[in-house]
């Protein structure tokens, strides 16, 4: 009931043009089963008539059959165009409330599901809800008038034929239910195999680069073809359901029109029923069929539409991890001291990442993070914008836990520049102002020129309004770097978290890209991740990190004398060999 509560929900902004819609639908369906009635009236009532009698009812017969189909004309033309409107508008609102809750939920539910997948619902699945709203209750409420209408006149033709033609179509909607509770099951796997395929699509188009250096196209052609392949399999049983579904329903009708025929032709051996009565009757077995014809080619649609709006309530009803507290404060006038309180972290049930670390940074200075990759760096620095929320202790900034504070103020404190930037398609105007999109012309070439990047910009042709490409694909690396570098300096947060952000450069951008950071980081609170020890050599205190926990700390002179684990990563790099 969950779900149908909450689908009937989108129809409230919509409510009156719905009830219209049912409305226009109560007259067509009345129109519909008038033409027999009239028929029954003309053939009992006046064609039995002298030629100078029936003559002048026909031009009233015409007019009014004009004006009824003109006026069944309006609600139709309703029907079709304002209920398909109100379905593309409960999609749109579906679409919106989706997009919405997936910007909610915490980055652990981007590390289970993917992104083709989520794609999925948010297209495909949502077009087939909003043709089961529009049509749903249209359908449902039409083919129940038609029904009960025409069998009730059916009743008034003839009983004991109506009884036996209702027994029939008892027996057809037991078929019918049996055969649907089926058909849920087979249909929901036609959604998750569908999901499987943009899931594969989007996973190989977004790594194409890769694809083409490693030559594996024929790799990612076996891998799609697989997931078409199951997906094929799935469509293939629907349609044997389907099959099996429409040609039983097929079978019942004909045995409704038999024994119409069978029925029919022994009452009128007996005397009780007229030939005439028999082709009225014939006449409202047709309306009576119709909409059973409807709902059982409706069944498709609505499995469809129901499948794809209960995958859709799945994502709706996951709550996010990360959640304000109701009684959240903003987070004001940060000065930028950053306390890590007995810290403890686990993703999930696994092993823990941090166990009770404890950090103090004082506001303005620049704490460093090394050690090998895993040690648990990179989880430090999310946990200060609750990325993640820590398993034990508390994250403080000046004083407040993180998780007492309001998530925007919080985030709008922190500037983050990580070593994979991430730019968005338009244009390099745009992607500096995502740090703050109501950012005037000039402040966005100051941000430029403070990043090192401002020179670059205006030598390309379009200057600001040149085109990135999709994930900055027409810019290098040290370029995407200094544009991110920009857009944390139009933020003009008090704390800046730096992870690996020159790890991927080379040399010559690598000294721009410090440059750029190093005057970044002035006069704020600056976390900084690094494996290129040379660029920390100025941190206020280093941090050694691996897997058992913090092993050393101090600056970088005075770990170079203990002559530890830092001295032993440094003097690899100074010699030459890899990175930790």
């Amino acid at each position: 009931m969950t779900i149908w509560t909450k689908f009937i929900q989108y129809y409230k902004p919509y409510r009156w043009l719905f009830f219209t819609d049912l409305v226009c639908a109560s007259v067509v369906s009345l129109v519909d089963i008038t033409f027999p009635q009239i028929l029954y009236y003309l053939t009992h009532g006046v064609f039995t008539r002298t030629a100078a009698e029936i003559k002048p009812v026909l031009g009233m017969v015409a007019g009014g059959m004009l004006l009824l189909y003109g006026i069944r004309y309006g609600c139709q033309y309703y029907i079709t165009t304002w209920g398909h409107i109100m379905g593309a508008r409960m999609e749109s609102d579906m679409r919106q409330d989706l997009f919405d809750h997936y910007q909610q939920l915490s980055f652990s539910y981007y590390d289970r599901n993917n992104t083709g997948e989520m794609m999925s619902k948010l297209v495909s699945d949502l077009f087939d809800i909003s043709e089961l709203a529009h049509h749903g209750p249209e359908n449902i409420f039409i083919c129940t008038l038609k029904i009960i209408g025409s069998f009730l006149l059916l009743l008034f033709l003839n009983v004991k034929m109506t009884l036996i033609l209702f027994g029939v179509t008892v027996v057809m909607i037991l078929f019918s239910i049996y055969k649907n509770r089926k058909m849920k099951a087979v249909f929901l796997d036609n959604r998750k195999k569908i999901a499987g395929v943009n899931s594969q699509v989007q996973d190989s188009l977004s790594g194409i680069r890769v694809v083409k250096s490693f030559a594996n196209e024929d790799l990612e052609r076996e891998k799609f073809c697989s997931s078409n392949l199951r997906f094929l399999d799935s469509k293939v049983g629907s349609y044997r359901m389907m099959g099996s579904f429409q040609a039983g329903n097929g079978f019942f009708q004909g045995l409704l029109y038999t024994a119409v025929l069978v029925s029919g032709g022994y009452f009128i051996a007996n005397g009780t029923l007229q030939v005439a009565d028999l082709a009225v009757y014939a006449l409202y077995i047709g309306i009576f069929m119709n909409p059973i014809d409807v709902l059982v080619n409706f069944t498709e649609q609505f499995q469809k539409g129901y499948s794809g709006f209960k995958r859709f309530m799945e994502v709706i009803q996951t709550t996010p991890e990360i959640v304000e507290k109701p009684n959240a404060v903003p987070l004001a006038q940060v000065k930028g001291q950053i306390v890590y309180q007995d810290v403890s972290f686990r993703y999930n049930q696994d092993s823990e990442v941090l166990d009770g670390v404890n950090i103090t940074i004082e506001a303005g200075k620049t704490v460093a993070l090394v050690g090998p990759s895993g040690g648990g760096k990179t989880t430090l620095c999310s946990l200060l914008p609750r990325f993640y929320d820590v398993s034990g202790g508390a994250v403080l900034i000046d004083g407040q836990d993180v998780r007492d504070v309001t998530l925007k103020s919080l985030r709008s404190a922190i500037g983050i520049v990580q070593q994979d930037v991430y730019l968005f398609a338009g244009s390099i105007r745009d992607n500096i102002a995502y740090g703050k999109p109501d950012a005037s012309d000039e402040e966005i070439v100051i941000a430029a020129k403070h990043a090192n990047i401002h020179d670059f910009i205006v030598s390309l042709p379009d200057g600001y309004d040149s085109y990135v490409g999709e994930r900055g694909t027409r810019l290098s690396g040290g370029q995407k770097q200094r544009i991110a570098i920009a857009r944390v300096f139009l933020k003009n947060p008090q704390i800046l978290i730096l992870d690996e952000a020159t790890s991927a450069l080379d040399n010559e951008s690598e000294r721009f890209i410090q440059a750029s950071l190093e005057r970044l980081a002035e006069n704020r609170t600056t976390i900084v991740v690094a494996h290129r020890l040379s660029t920390i050599r100025n941190a206020d205190e280093i941090i050694v990190i691996n897997r058992n926990g913090i092993q050393e700390r101090g600056n970088h002179a005075t770990l170079l004398e203990q002559n530890g684990l830092y001295a032993k990563y440094y003097h690899m790099q100074f010699e030459g060999l890899d990175d930790l």
